[in-house]
């Protein structure tokens, strides 16, 4: 197949691979290694708009696409990936849609034709478009060149197209309002791009480390400053920029709301940094005070109208809302310790916010229930389920001992360390932190105990309330063990990004 077609249009190059093995009399196993994103030792390098400093580097046979640089004094090696920041992050995200894509596996104890059958009907079609997800996931954080805003429309059409494929039956107005929001986004996110590639240069430039070198004018650093901000305030969300995301949460599958809080919703906030905070320092600095009051404002708002909220899957997701918040303030705090905090925060809530979306679609599937007042009374016969998301909701409200907790541990030193705010207005936003931090436990022991506690479904007989097969178990505890392990040990993530974390701060904010 050739190359423009099998880059730009990833989903067709699937199905014309997927038709090749049927055609070939290729069993099951080999469909599904396909499905594992085979890997092939050929590559094909190629050009692609020269003078805009990037290019593509393909594996012939394969879906994903690793990007290449020239070489030159800038970049000697010809191929940089990802810098230390979001190294970790990347991980993150390859990690959080290896599950995801796992959920939509089948059960192994059926025949072959009605396995192939039931493949194509709940992974086939939801996996054409996710695969955009994986090709863009290799480069999405790349530093080096605004690639970024390619590859964030190519990661909104796969998740809209997830979302058409598999929501409810009420998704028609969720469709438009989610193109509406994140398409207005990228409207402003193109005019920044182009606006800070085209200006102050004879040649035209997308190369990051040209880009980040180069001054603008204040007024002008603003208003780029402002356009960002408002399509990473999409992404994010940032409130008000937010309805589109618990409706859309509302109404869309499961394996769909876990790539939305897992991965999606993270590029607002590598934006932030990588763009509003590393390349328009001076403008960040000034709106940074605007930021903090806004992330104080989100974390108060989203917790107590998540409490309010009767659908399960949208209580979760005003949840993530509040949770965006302390990333907010991690960012605005312009400290070492606050960024890295947020960073973490980013982590944490990726693998958190993901696993309570999976643990509702998997309740979902079983007593085809959303509304919290018409669940309870399932703990008895789903034990395994209730423990599960039990240990994911104290994980949401930040106990000791797992990632939420240390992650907004230390974004709230770094508020207090920090040198650019007075006392007065950190003692307000700390006590705004603390009403949210109040606010999650209620909401999230709430939301438990109209689950699992009760007698509404307690005496009902059923054949599809079984607790959790090895597949639930498994996604969930891939999912908790970083959880664990960057509560016990956060110093194993935040080792990978410190040190670009002070080289941003030293060369821009403390100079």
């Amino acid at each position: 197949m050739s190359f423009g077609v099998r880059v730009f249009c990833p989903s067709i190059s699937c199905l014309h691979e997927l038709f090749s093995l049927v055609n070939n009399n290729c069993n099951f196993a080999h469909i599904c290694r396909f499905f594992n994103f085979r890997i092939s030792s050929e590559r094909e390098d190629y050009k692609v708009v020269y003078y805009m400093h990037f290019g593509f580097r393909a594996p012939s046979n394969n879906l994903c696409i690793l990007l290449s640089f020239p070489t030159g004094s800038i970049n000697p090696t010809g191929r940089r990936l990802m810098d230390q920041l979001f190294f970790p992050l990347a991980i993150r995200n390859r990690w959080t849609f290896d599950r995801t894509c796992f959920t939509n596996r089948i059960h192994y104890d059926f025949s072959y034709s009605s396995r192939l059958a039931s493949y194509s009907r709940f992974s086939i079609i939801p996996f054409l478009d996710v695969s955009n997800v994986q090709w863009s996931n290799r480069i999405i954080f790349v530093p080096r060149s605004f690639t970024f805003f390619h590859n964030v429309g190519i990661r909104i059409n796969s998740c809209l197209s997830t979302f058409i494929h598999v929501g409810g039956k009420e998704t028609s107005l969720l469709r438009y309002k989610f193109i509406l929001y994140t398409a207005g986004g990228s409207i402003f996110l193109l005019m920044g791009v182009l606006g800070v590639g085209l200006y102050g240069s004879n040649e035209p430039t997308l190369n990051f480390e040209i880009l980040v070198n180069q001054s603008y004018p204040m007024s002008l650093e603003i208003i780029f400053y402002i356009g960002f901000f408002i399509a990473f305030a999409v992404k994010l969300p940032i409130i008000p920029l937010h309805t589109w995301l618990p409706d859309t949460h509302g109404e869309a599958h499961y394996s769909t709301c876990m790539l939305l809080a897992g991965i999606l919703l993270k590029m607002g906030a590598y934006g932030l940094v990588r763009i509003n905070m590393e390349l328009l320092p001076h403008a960040h600095s000034i709106f940074s005070p605007s930021l903090m009051i806004i992330g104080t404002i989100q974390i108060i708002y989203a917790a107590s109208t998540s409490l309010g909220q009767r659908n399960l899957k949208k209580r979760i997701a005003y949840s993530s809302v509040s949770h965006m918040g302390f990333i907010i303030i991690g960012i605005s705090s312009i400290t070492d310790t606050g960024l890295n905090g947020a960073i973490l925060q980013i982590i944490s809530h990726g693998f958190i916010g993901a696993a309570l979306f999976f643990l509702a679609g998997t309740s979902y599937d079983r007593i085809r229930l959303v509304f919290l007042d018409e669940m309870g009374g399932i703990a008895i016969p789903m034990p395994k389920i209730f423990t599960l998301f039990s240990s994911f909701s104290m994980a949401s409200l930040a106990l000791p001992g797992m990632s939420g907790f240390i992650a907004e541990l230390i974004v709230f030193f770094g508020l207090i360390t920090s040198q650019k705010y007075l006392l007065i207005p950190k003692i307000l936003i700390t006590f705004g932190m603390a009403i949210g931090i109040i606010l999650t436990p209620i909401y999230s022991l709430s939301m438990s105990r109209q689950m699992f506690y009760g007698y509404k479904l307690f005496n009902i007989s059923n054949s599809f309330f079984f607790d959790s097969g090895p597949r639930e178990l498994f996604v969930s505890t891939a999912i908790f063990l970083p959880v664990i392990g960057i509560g016990i040990y956060p110093d194993f993530v935040l080792s990978l990004s410190v040190e670009k974390v002070e080289a941003i701060l030293s060369n821009y904010f403390y100079r």
